[in-house]
C-alpha cells in the first residue's frame, strides 16, 4: 500500500511539466525562436494535442500572427539568400507571393545585410529591387533611404570596407534608376572634396561601376569628375598605388567602360517607364522606420491578408475570383499553416536568424553550387596585395603571409602577385627578393612555385613593359644569388637567334648582368663551367650548330659578358679547325683522285702509242726489203748489159 503511493515530489514534477506544456500551447512560436527552446517532436505533439482539442485558431490573437511573422521573415531570407543572375526572374514571382507591404522591413534588412556579405551580388540584388520597386515604391525608397544612410554613417566612421560595399550597391541601384544619377555626383564630390587614400579608392571603384552611365545621362557631370582625378594627380600627394588606380581609371575611360557595363542583359528586367526614381540625397533627413523590422500585432490582419491577396494576384497576373475565394482561403489558411509549420519542423527545429536556403514548407535537397565568379580568389589575391604593401619590413611580411590561409595549389597566386608588385615599382626594391628568398627558404613548395613561376614569365615576357620586364628580371637573378631559386630554372633559356625574341634577349640580359654584379665575373664562369651542370646550361652555350655558337657569343660579348664565352670560343676554333682538316683531306683525296685518273688515262694513252709503234716498225722492214730485192734486180740486169756489150 505504501508502495502504490505516488510520492509528492514526482507529483509537483508532473505538475509542473504540465503547466509548462500548457504554456507551450498558448505559445508555441515564442518558445521556439526565442527563450526556452522547444525540440520539434514535442513542439509536433503540442500541435496534435492542440487539433485533437478542437481548439479554434483564432487568427486575430498575438501567437497566430507572431508564428505568421516568422514564416515570412524566413521565406523573405530564404529568397533573398537563393537569388543568383540565373534564377532571378524566377526569384522575383516567389517575392511578391509572400507579404512584402507587411514584411517590407524584413525585405530591406534581408536584402542589406545579404548584400554586405556578397558586394559582388550587388548587381542581381539591384535588380530585384527594382523590379518591387516598379510595383512597390514604398520598399524601393524604404531600402535606398537605408543604404545612403548606411553609407553615411560608414563614411563618417572611416569604415572603408562597409563604405565601399554601400557605394557599389548604390552604383547599381543609380544604374537601375532606382536612384537618380544626382545622388552618384554628390557621392563623388564628397569622397574628392577632401582626398584620402582610402576616399580616392572609394570613388574609383564606384565610377567604375556607374560610370557607363553617367556617360549616357550626364556627361558634363563625368567630366567634372574626371577633372578632379586629374587635379589629384597633379598634386600628387596620395600614394603611388593609389596614382595608379586613377591612371588605370581613365584606361577605363578611354575603352567607354566596355569591361563594366551599367546593366548587364540578363538584368534588364524593368522597362525604362515603369521604372520610378526617387531623388535622395546625402544631405537629406532619412527615416529608417527601423519599427518595420520588428514584430507588431495587427488588428486588422485578416482584412489586410485578403487585401494584399488581391494585389499578389495583381502583380502575377492571376484570375480574381471574387471574395467567395478569399473567404475560402481564409478558412483553409489555419489548416495550411499548422501542416507547413509541422514541414518546417520535421525539415529543422533549429533554423538559423539568418534565413536559410529553402521556403519553409520546402523540403530540402542537395544543391552542389560551383563558383564561377572566382570571387575567393579575387579576395584572396586582395589579401595577398595589401599584406605585401602594408608590411614595415620583409620578415613581418613573410610572417603575415605565413598566417594566410592559402588553399593547396593555389601558391602560385602568391608568387604571382608578388611579381605583380615588383614589376609595378619605378625601380627594383630589394624587399621584393628578400621576401621570395625568404619564402623559398621555408618551405620546398614555394621553391617550386616560383620555378614554375619563372617559366611563365619568361614565356610570357614579350607581354611586358621594358620597366617591368627590368624589375622581373633583377628579381629572379636575386633569388638566383641567394640560391634560393635552383639553378636548373636555367634550362629553358635556349640562346639562338630562332629561340629567342627581342624581349627575351633584353630578360636575358638583365639576368646575367645582375648575376655578374653579385657573383663576379670570375666566379660567375666557373659556375657555369661546372660540368654537372653542362646539360643545364647547354642552351645558354649551345655547341650543336656554329651558327647557334657564334650568334651566344656575339651575344655575350655585346653585354659585357665576354669571359663567359672561352670555352664556346675554343669550341668554335676547334670545330673550325676540325672543320678545315676534312675539306684539307677532302681536297686531298679529291686531288689523289685525280691523279690517279690520270695515270690511268696516260697510262692507257702510252700503251696504245707502243702498239701504233710496231706497226709502223713492221711496215718499214717490208718495205725496204722489197727496196733491196729492186736494187739488187737492177745491178744484174746492169752486170748482164755489160757484158753483153763485151
Amino acid at each position: 500500500q505504501a508502495s502504490s503511493v505516488e510520492p509528492e515530489s514526482r507529483v509537483a514534477e508532473r505538475g509542473r511539466s504540465e503547466a509548462d506544456a500548457r504554456k507551450m500551447l498558448k505559445r508555441p512560436r515564442e518558445s521556439q525562436d526565442g527563450g526556452v527552446y522547444l525540440p520539434p517532436h514535442k513542439l509536433r505533439r503540442l500541435r496534435q494535442q492542440q487539433k485533437a482539442s478542437g481548439a479554434v485558431v483564432d487568427k486575430s490573437s498575438e501567437e497566430y500572427q507572431r508564428g505568421r511573422w516568422e514564416k515570412l521573415r524566413k521565406s523573405i531570407n530564404g529568397l533573398i539568400n537563393r537569388v543568383n543572375l540565373s534564377n532571378v526572374k524566377e526569384i522575383v514571382p516567389e517575392l511578391f507571393a509572400v507579404n512584402l507591404v507587411r514584411g517590407r522591413g524584413l525585405f530591406a534588412r534581408a536584402l542589406l545585410k545579404a548584400q554586405m556579405a556578397s558586394p559582388g551580388f550587388s548587381h542581381i540584388y539591384a535588380a530585384v529591387l527594382a523590379v518591387v520597386n516598379t510595383k512597390l515604391p514604398e520598399t524601393g525608397e524604404l531600402v535606398l533611404k537605408r543604404v545612403v544612410h548606411g553609407f553615411r554613417r560608414a563614411y563618417r566612421r572611416r569604415d572603408k570596407v562597409q563604405a565601399t560595399a554601400l557605394a557599389k550597391f548604390i552604383a547599381h541601384l543609380v544604374n537601375q534608376k532606382v536612384a537618380h544619377e544626382l545622388l552618384a555626383l554628390q557621392l563623388l564630390m564628397v569622397l574628392l572634396e577632401e582626398p584620402t587614400e582610402d576616399s580616392v579608392e572609394i570613388a574609383v571603384s564606384f565610377v567604375r561601376e556607374v560610370g557607363q552611365h553617367l556617360k549616357e545621362f550626364s556627361p558634363k557631370g563625368l567630366r567634372a569628375i574626371f577633372e578632379r582625378f586629374r587635379g589629384i594627380l597633379h598634386d600628387g600627394d596620395i600614394d603611388k598605388r593609389v596614382q595608379y588606380t586613377i591612371e588605370a581609371l581613365f584606361s577605363v575611360l578611354k575603352n567607354d567602360f566596355a569591361d563594366y557595363p551599367s546593366v548587364v542583359p540578363e538584368l534588364d528586367l524593368v522597362e525604362a517607364e515603369d521604372q520610378i526614381t526617387f531623388q535622395i540625397g546625402l544631405d537629406d533627413d532619412i527615416d529608417k522606420e527601423e519599427i518595420l523590422d520588428v514584430f507588431r500585432v495587427d488588428p486588422e490582419f485578416v482584412e489586410n491578408e485578403r487585401v494584399w491577396r488581391k494585389i499578389s494576384r495583381e502583380i502575377l497576373g492571376e484570375e480574381d475570383d471574387g471574395d467567395d475565394d478569399d473567404d475560402d482561403e481564409d478558412d483553409s489558411s489555419s489548416s495550411d499553416d499548422d501542416s507547413d509549420d509541422e514541414e518546417e519542423d520535421e525539415q529543422d527545429g533549429d533554423e538559423d536568424n539568418r534565413g536559410s536556403s529553402y521556403e519553409p514548407g520546402q523540403r530540402t535537397s542537395e544543391v552542389h553550387v560551383q563558383d564561377l565568379t572566382e570571387q575567393d580568389l579575387i579576395n584572396l589575391r586582395r589579401t595577398i596585395y595589401l599584406t605585401i604593401m602594408s608590411s614595415a619590413g620583409f620578415e613581418e611580411s613573410v610572417h603575415k603571409l605565413m598566417k594566410i590561409n592559402l588553399p593547396k595549389g593555389h601558391e602560385i597566386e602568391l608568387c604571382n602577385m608578388l611579381l605583380e608588385c615588383c614589376s609595378q615599382e619605378k625601380t627594383f626594391l630589394r624587399y621584393y627578393g628578400l621576401v621570395g628568398a625568404r619564402l623559398c627558404l621555408l618551405d620546398r613548395r614555394w621553391e617550386r612555385a616560383f620555378a614554375r613561376a619563372f617559366e611563365e614569365q619568361y614565356s610570357t615576357i614579350h607581354r611586358l613593359e621594358t620597366n617591368k620586364l627590368r624589375n622581373v628580371a633583377k628579381f629572379f637573378a636575386h633569388l638566383l644569388h641567394e640560391d634560393s631559386l635552383p639553378w636548373t630554372v636555367l634550362e629553358i633559356l635556349r640562346l639562338t637567334e630562332a629561340d629567342t625574341t627581342s624581349s627575351s634577349r633584353i630578360f636575358i640580359k638583365i639576368l646575367l648582368q645582375e648575376l655578374s654584379d653579385h657573383f663576379g665575373l670570375r666566379n660567375l664562369a666557373i659556375r657555369f663551367s661546372d660540368p654537372h651542370m653542362a646539360p643545364v646550361y647547354s642552351g645558354m652555350f649551345p655547341t650543336e650548330n656554329p651558327r647557334d655558337t657564334r650568334f651566344a657569343i656575339n651575344f655575350f660579348t655585346s653585354i659585357g659578358l665576354g669571359g663567359l664565352t672561352d670555352g664556346l670560343r675554343q669550341h668554335l676554333s676547334a670545330t673550325q679547325a676540325r672543320i678545315k682538316k676534312q675539306m684539307e683531306d677532302a681536297a686531298r683525296q679529291e686531288q689523289l683522285r685525280k691523279a690517279r685518273k690520270q695515270d690511268e688515262s696516260s697510262s692507257s694513252d702510252s700503251s696504245s702509242g707502243s702498239d701504233s709503234s710496231s706497226d709502223s716498225d713492221s711496215d718499214s722492214d717490208s718495205s725496204g726489203s722489197s727496196s733491196d730485192s729492186s736494187s739488187d734486180s737492177d745491178s744484174d740486169s746492169g752486170s748482164d748489159s755489160d757484158s753483153d756489150s763485151d
